[in-house]
């Protein structure tokens, strides 16, 4: 049955249910991560029907070229909002890291779920088993996409050699274990927990040797900013310590004016109620950097009281359920932070960083 933009479904026993459609994209990888969204929803909301609509992406198409280079911003999000805003689907689950800071009109992130381990990892060639980046033979060959973290290994691990290595999890994996082209490969640790892969895992890079991307190890999930019913729905995912941590990181990167095709990299903490924002920028071959850490005190205390304004969107994100001062403070530390390397010459760095990734 169709009522106006909702579909609804009548079980046997005549009971009619309203079905939320989700939209997902094909990976194995981004239909794991979306069934642990509708699980979660189910167990919430027991009476609701979910169905799962899965499509491709640009990203998902394009597999023989850098993304970086693809200079496209939701490379992995586009179809998916489309078919959001033609009413196919109510509701998108992505890893919030592939979602661009400024989201198309109409469009906001109801929730953001708790967050996996949001570090880099390290995958080894079997050959290399028990071996880390350190201990690596001069000139191994470490497989990475990522702007970011070839900047910061390069600079971290100056005997290896970096090169691009597109595909999703499960073909990274194959090309790595299958041929001898790499001797090792850097994954997102979050991804291959989920898949179930943690064994592959030989090694997780600390801070000090890499710090991740924003918004890396969160899922999000998108809805249309008009669907009050569907916002309020999601809202009850949000883990508001990654809320928080993830609206700064966005601010941060946002107005750094960063994407895929420059390296900017990220550290967030929620300690004894402050949040502390480590950010960096990098030049491509790592040898440019520069880093700062800043905190904000993000104690609700008596603000928690005002009323929140539903519609208010901070770097994309809705959170109706955590105080408006506090998502504020987050967003003011990301900004503060940029403005901080802006004044020490991050623009600089960037600048040329995305000159010569053209230029590849």
């Amino acid at each position: 049955m169709e009522e106006g933009p909702y579909k609804y479904i009548r079980d046997g026993n005549g009971k009619v249910s309203r079905v939320i459609r989700v939209g997902t994209r094909k990976s194995q990888l981004a239909r794991i991560q979306t069934d642990s969204v509708a699980e979660k929803l189910k167990e919430l909301y027991p009476d609701i029907h979910l169905e799962i609509v899965a499509m491709s992406t640009i990203g998902d198409k394009i597999l023989d070229t850098a993304l970086s280079k693809i200079g496209e911003k939701s490379l992995f999000t586009k179809e998916l909002e489309n078919a959001l805003e033609r009413n196919e689907v109510d509701l998108v689950v992505h890893s919030l890291k592939d979602l661009p800071t400024t989201l198309p009109p109409g469009f906001t992130i109801g929730a953001v779920l708790k967050r996996e381990n949001p570090h880099d990892a390290v995958v080894l060639h079997p050959s290399n088993a028990g071996k880390t980046l350190d201990t690596l033979p001069e000139n191994s060959v470490i497989g990475t996409s990522s702007l970011r973290r070839a900047a910061q290994l390069k600079k971290r691990f100056p005997h290896l050699d970096f090169k691009d290595i597109r595909g999703n999890l499960n073909t990274r994996l194959k090309k790595l274990d299958e041929k001898n082209d790499f001797a090792a490969i850097i994954l997102a640790a979050a991804g291959l927990r989920r898949m179930g892969w943690e064994s592959r895992i030989s090694q997780i890079l600390e801070p000090e040797d890499c710090m991740y991307a924003v918004g890396q190890g969160a899922l999000a999930v998108e809805v249309r900013a008009r669907d009050a019913d569907i916002l309020e729905m999601v809202s009850i995912l949000h883990d508001p310590d990654t809320v928080l941590r993830c609206i700064a990181e966005r601010a941060f990167l946002r107005r750094l004016e960063g994407g895929c095709s420059v390296p900017v990299a990220v550290h967030t903490q929620v300690k004894d109620s402050q949040l502390y924002l480590t950010g960096a920028v990098y030049s491509l071959d790592g040898s440019n950097s520069l880093k700062e850490t800043m905190q904000v005190s993000i104690a609700a205390g008596a603000q928690s009281s005002e009323k929140v304004d539903e519609q208010v969107q901070r770097v994309g994100v809705t959170a109706n359920k955590i105080p408006d001062a506090v998502q504020d403070e987050a967003e003011k530390l990301g900004v503060n932070l940029a403005d901080l390397l802006l004044s020490k010459g991050a623009k600089e760095i960037l600048t040329v960083a995305r000159q010569l990734n053209d230029a590849r």
